[in-house]
């Protein structure tokens, strides 16, 4: 037990520190190279012969029907993707953060109808209706001009819930599992994913535009990319790692909450967002909404662990008189 929750807290530590840097290198690469598929095509290809390279040994598939199954997964992993990437050209990162913040709603609406169902209490509802009112304070202070970036945070904010409920479904050993290692999961994602999106970069002449495009990077600027390739790399295993280990609507949270940083990072480090005393209310009620839901899953998990029978323990010793 202690070993499980210690392997669960690596797993979403190594997440979130991932998950925050993707978040904000990629707000700065997406700027100096806007070329937006072409962008992700670069990442996941990396990803991938890193982990041809690097991982072979680990590689690992149980059946083709495993195979097959998973790769249901890499049109949402993709499009997360994508979507990410153009919500982050065209809002600010605290808009992509905190619009996403009902995202969890979605998601325990769905694993309530799972193999092993997600458990839900008053507490858990309440933490994430608290969430979407922090985000509601956020967005209403919001000028006109983000109007095209909500739209792509909406969306993205749709297929991310999409595709952390399939991961959840084949990667939890309580769910439908796949016979296939992390890393596996891993290439098949980025690998299967890089295909559509280079047809895409084409498809929108973006590969015509990559040399005038790289000329123009300045130093810092290619390093920024490549930041955003090793750490792309490291999101996508991190993130297959913690959700084979906590539920969809947990690991929307831990996502969301984390994230939050950047906020911090955004207006009061960078000094590229001004927010007014509005939005940061509604920032701070949404990650005090994730910090009840914490609280709430702790103490369903207290419960659950109070209500293990001690049966068998009682059977022995009965045993043992007779």
């Amino acid at each position: 037990m202690v070993a499980d929750k210690m392997q669960t807290l690596v797993a979403a530590g190594c997440f979130c520190f991932c998950s925050i840097g993707m978040l904000y290198f990629n707000k700065i690469a997406v700027g100096a190279f806007p070329l937006e598929c072409t962008l992700v095509a670069v990442q996941m290809a990396f990803a991938a012969v890193s982990l041809l390279v690097g991982g072979w040994q680990s590689l690992h598939v149980g059946s083709a029907k495993d195979l097959l199954r998973w790769c249901m997964v890499v049109p949402f992993f993709t499009g997360m993707l994508l979507s990410s990437i153009l919500a982050l050209k065209h809002a600010s990162m605290s808009l992509v953060i905190t619009l996403r913040a009902l995202s969890p709603l979605g998601s325990l609406l769905v694993e309530r109808f799972y193999p092993d169902p997600l458990e839900v209490s008053t507490g858990v509802v309440l933490s994430i209706i608290v969430m979407g009112l922090g985000g509601t304070m956020y967005c209403s202070q919001l000028d006109h001009s983000h109007l095209q970036g909500v739209f792509w945070v909406i969306l993205n904010a749709i297929i991310a819930v999409c595709d952390r409920l399939l991961q959840r479904l084949m990667l939890s050993k309580d769910q439908n599992p796949v016979d296939l290692s992390k890393t596996t999961c891993t290439l098949i994602n980025n690998g299967c994913g890089l295909i559509p999106v280079a047809i895409a970069a084409y498809c929108m002449g973006e590969f015509s535009e990559v040399p005038h495009v790289v000329a123009q990077l300045t130093l810092w600027h290619k390093v920024v990319i490549a930041l955003t390739c090793v750490i792309g790399l490291g999101i996508s295993y991190c993130g297959i790692w913690a959700q084979s280990l906590i539920s969809a609507t947990s690991f929307l949270v831990m996502t969301n909450a984390n994230k939050f940083v950047i906020i911090g990072i955004e207006a009061f480090g960078l000094h590229t967002k001004v927010l007014s005393p509005t939005q940061t209310i509604g920032a701070s009620v949404t990650l005090i909404g994730a910090c009840l839901y914490a609280q709430a899953r702790k103490e369903i998990e207290a419960k659950a662990e109070e209500k293990q029978p001690i049966l068998p323990v009682q059977n022995d010793a009965n045993k043992a008189r007779m």
